[in-house]
């Protein structure tokens, strides 16, 4: 039975590798130690491993002070030993090596890596027990024999021909001058000749010119030594031409006077091994769709370029790259389309970028570059330009031109960051800056992304403290038929009532609320909220009043919208009628087809449907054919320089008669003189809303208001 022994000081890591090595295969033996000297006290107690794994940093001796003490034991010399280490530098290795080390891994140890090894090691372990077995018994029967000297030689030579011939590794002598003494059948298949036909050649034939050399320096020492040599790593052609990994020991070949007269070379196939690690290696530091470098390998190469810039003058600059459009892309598509569009971006960055830069990808739809030779800010601000621009070009995917921006955030080292992570943090932060402001360009990091960042932060925490504690009030603004001057609706519009910092109004929180998603809960409460209100109203003599609530575009993107329209209308008993949901521009011109489909479902209770800040999008007749829209709404930038300016009073004219041509209603918002107001009414738009005739005001006050509400429409204003 294989018995393994391990040495490490650390208990975790000790119940790690040996459940590890008992599973290498059955009927494996396992023991463990804390340190070495523990070790070396039962070793003496006539126990042989066959495998030894020991970490390098312990207590009391170090893993290569450890080796050369068990190697000192001539029944230790040839069992294999792999060292455990968290030391990538060279020097560690060396010393291991020198003492004896068969095998390395790095810590932390890739488990199936670990098992492959110690596997591959144990087999080669039993060969070389097989070999000495068949030669003790062989030994033995030429004492016992009755046969002739002569005889019993021949027959023993030819059993362990047999013996060598079936071993699964090359395997050869060779004596002082490199010649070949006998070569088993595997050596034979592998350079395509005769193991016979090969006795007496130089060992050269099997290497390249300077592993010749190395080879020959390293059987040399095997004469001087009179001991074996650690196994080492080597690489082969065979006669296909095939390069080919073999895991080779070298011992010393004695005669009957214990004189050296040879070398006994076995070496073994360890080729597939080889290929599974560097594979899997691969797999670890590449993203699998695009074959990229991860984050994982982005982050390595950071760290290298660092160092190389301590020891000289190298800076460097790392780019964020974050597509603007791919989530339409994936809903309106699929996935299978979504990932042939990342691969296509992968491929462009991959020609942009100079040979010695690095592009990976590190999450969904966000890339990073890694720029050498950066000698001034031009040189990064011109590749991202490059990357904007080679992303905004149209793709072809699934038979559909699609378009995308990119948002670029850029942090140079080490003006913004000595190490890997401060850097990724300040390129994210140029990037997000990048975004919120409209995408499809690029950003350099400034220090004062930070302080707005820690500001968003304890924002994102007081907004969900809002929303939990209830925090949030509704106003509403009245709006009023112009004709007549009758209140027939009002607007709900939202208010923070901070507890230090009194009522806030939405342009200081609502931005961030859209960007951290927590719109969701907040526009919910509103439509709840306002549903609730504008129910009561109707109860103390409001009948019929309507009540406008915006929504969100990210509602339509992460909810039901229908479904929750018409839980809120079931809760609290609203006619459908009496509710007006606002939307923008930009969540019309988003899904269209999923959204045609949410507003029809909506619109099919009886709920109206206006388009608010009419004009100030991508305005399209066509979307306002097909949406079933009631309303549309002045956006106040035209109203409030109409009486001045021809052309914005033009603009107010076209979509009040673009309006009534698809007979729908128009109510213009902003309204705050009297000039206004007269233009309006001339130009026939139908409601009106703005300062002129009431502020927006809290619940009760609004009752009142339009509970008094029945002058005409030039006496019946709330105070400026």
């Amino acid at each position: 039975m294989p018995l393994i022994v391990i040495l490490d000081d650390q208990a975790t890591n000790r119940r790690i590798f040996e459940k590890l090595a008992a599973s290498i295969e059955e009927d494996v033996t396992v023991r463990s130690f804390a340190g070495p000297r523990e070790a070396l006290d039962w070793l003496e107690g006539g126990a042989v491993p066959d495998l030894i794994v020991t970490d390098y940093k312990m207590p009391e001796m170090n893993g290569a002070e450890f080796i050369r003490a068990f190697r000192e034991k001539a029944q230790f010399v040839e069992i294999p030993i792999i060292v455990i280490t968290v030391y990538e530098e060279r020097a560690f290795r060396m010393r291991a090596l020198e003492a004896g080390a068969t095998d390395f891994l790095q810590s932390p140890v890739d488990h199936q890596e670990f098992i492959t090894r110690a596997r591959n090691l144990l087999k080669l372990r039993k060969q070389q027990l097989l070999l000495e077995s068949r030669a003790q018994t062989l030994a033995k029967e030429l004492a016992t024999s009755e046969h002739s000297r002569e005889e019993v030689l021949r027959d023993s030579t030819e059993r362990l021909a047999q013996v060598i011939d079936t071993v699964p590794a090359m395997v050869s002598a060779s004596d002082r001058d490199g010649r070949i003494l006998f070569a088993n059948a595997f050596l034979g298949r592998f350079v395509g000749k005769d193991p016979t036909a090969v006795v007496g050649q130089s060992l050269d034939f099997l290497h390249d010119r300077g592993s010749a050399t190395r080879n020959r320096g390293l059987d040399r020492k095997v004469f001087e030594t009179g001991q074996p040599l650690p196994s080492f790593e080597e690489e082969l052609v065979c006669v296909s031409g095939k390069r080919h990994v073999f895991l080779t020991t070298k011992s010393p070949l004695r005669n009957g006077h214990d004189v050296v007269v040879g070398v006994l070379t076995s070496s073994l196939d360890i080729t597939e091994r080889k290929q599974a690690e560097a594979h899997l290696l691969h797999l670890a530091h590449h993203d699998p769709l695009t074959d990229l470098p991860n984050r994982v390998l982005l982050s390595d190469r950071l760290r290298r370029e660092v160092a190389r810039a301590r020891r000289g003058d190298r800076p460097f600059a790392l780019h964020l790259v974050d597509l603007d459009d791919f989530k339409s892309i994936n809903d309106l598509l699929g996935h299978s389309a979504g990932d042939r569009f990342l691969i296509e971006v992968a491929q462009r960055l991959r020609a942009v970028i100079d040979p010695e830069d690095t592009v990976a990808r590190v999450g969904g739809d966000e890339f990073a570059v890694l720029q050498t030779g950066v000698t001034q800010e031009e040189d990064a601000t011109d590749l991202a330009r490059r990357i904007v621009e080679t992303i905004g070009e149209p793709f072809v995917v699934a038979g559909r031109r699609l378009a995308s921006g990119a948002s670029v955030g850029i942090a140079f080292h080490p003006a913004d960051g000595e190490d890997a992570t401060e850097l990724l943090k300040k390129a994210d932060l140029a990037m997000y800056r990048a975004k919120s402001e409209g995408g499809n360009q690029l950003c350099i990091f400034v220090s004062d992304m930070e302080t707005r960042n820690r500001h968003s932060l304890l924002l994102d925490g007081e907004l969900r403290d809002a929303i939990a504690n209830e925090q949030f009030v509704l106003h509403y603004q009245p709006q009023l038929e112009l004709a007549t001057g009758r209140v027939v609706g009002a607007e709900a519009l939202l208010r923070w009532n901070h507890p230090e910092h009194g009522l806030l109004m939405p342009g200081e929180f609502l931005a961030r609320a859209e960007e951290n998603g927590l719109i969701v809960p907040i526009n919910e409460w509103v439509l709840r909220e306002a549903c609730r209100e504008a129910k009561s109203w109707h109860c103390r003599g409001l009948e019929g009043m309507r009540i406008a609530v915006n929504l969100s575009p990210i509602q339509f993107r992460r909810l039901n919208v229908p479904l929750l329209v018409c839980k809120v209308l079931a809760d609290t008993g609203l006619d459908p009628r009496c509710l007006d949901l606002e939307i923008t521009e930009n969540i019309v011109m988003g899904d269209t087809a999923t959204v045609i489909d949410h507003l029809k479902q909506i619109h099919a209770l009886g709920v109206d449907i206006s388009i608010d800040d009419f004009g100030t999008g991508f305005s399209s007749l066509n979307y306002v054919k097909k949406f079933p829209v009631d309303r549309l709404k002045i956006d106040q930038c035209f109203v409030r320089n109409m009486s001045e300016d021809p052309s914005d009073a033009a603009i107010v004219g076209a979509i009040i008669n673009l309006g009534h041509s698809l007979e729908l209603t128009v109510t213009a918002e902003g309204v705050e003189t009297e000039l206004q107001a007269e233009w309006l009414r001339a130009a026939g738009c139908d409601e009106v809303q703005g300062h002129l005739y009431g502020r927006a005001m809290p619940a009760d006050r609004f009752v009142g208001f339009a509970l008094a509400q029945s002058r005409p429409v030039s006496q019946a204003r709330e105070g400026r």
